[in-house]
């Protein structure tokens, strides 16, 4: 993992993917571990369960660094822009659309 920032409404990793992994084995591994640890440490009072779904994005190379920047200032960004607006504001200007 590169880069990670988890905010209480979602969470932003850039993860360097091993060419034996895909996608969904890496969320399934990142949801199934945290929500263990979570609950065996009593982070939260009720017990803590993940939301349906995940987006995934592929960067090239050259655009690491600037992924990087963007997933440390999280928490300054999201002071001007909450995370739905700019998740809509991605898919549309992207032209991509959320699959469910």
């Amino acid at each position: 993992m590169r880069a990670n920032y988890v905010n209480a409404d979602h969470v932003h990793a850039l993860i360097d993917l091993s060419p034996d992994k895909n996608i969904q084995d890496i969320v399934k591994l990142l949801k199934g571990s945290s929500s263990h640890w979570i609950n065996k440490n009593r982070i939260i009072e009720n017990r803590f369960s993940w939301g349906r779904g995940y987006g995934a994005f592929s960067v090239s190379q050259s655009y690491v660094s600037v992924v990087v920047h963007y997933i440390q200032n999280q928490e300054v960004h999201h002071r001007r822009k909450s995370f739905t607006e700019e998740y809509e504001s991605f898919l549309k200007a992207n032209n991509l659309n959320m699959v469910r």
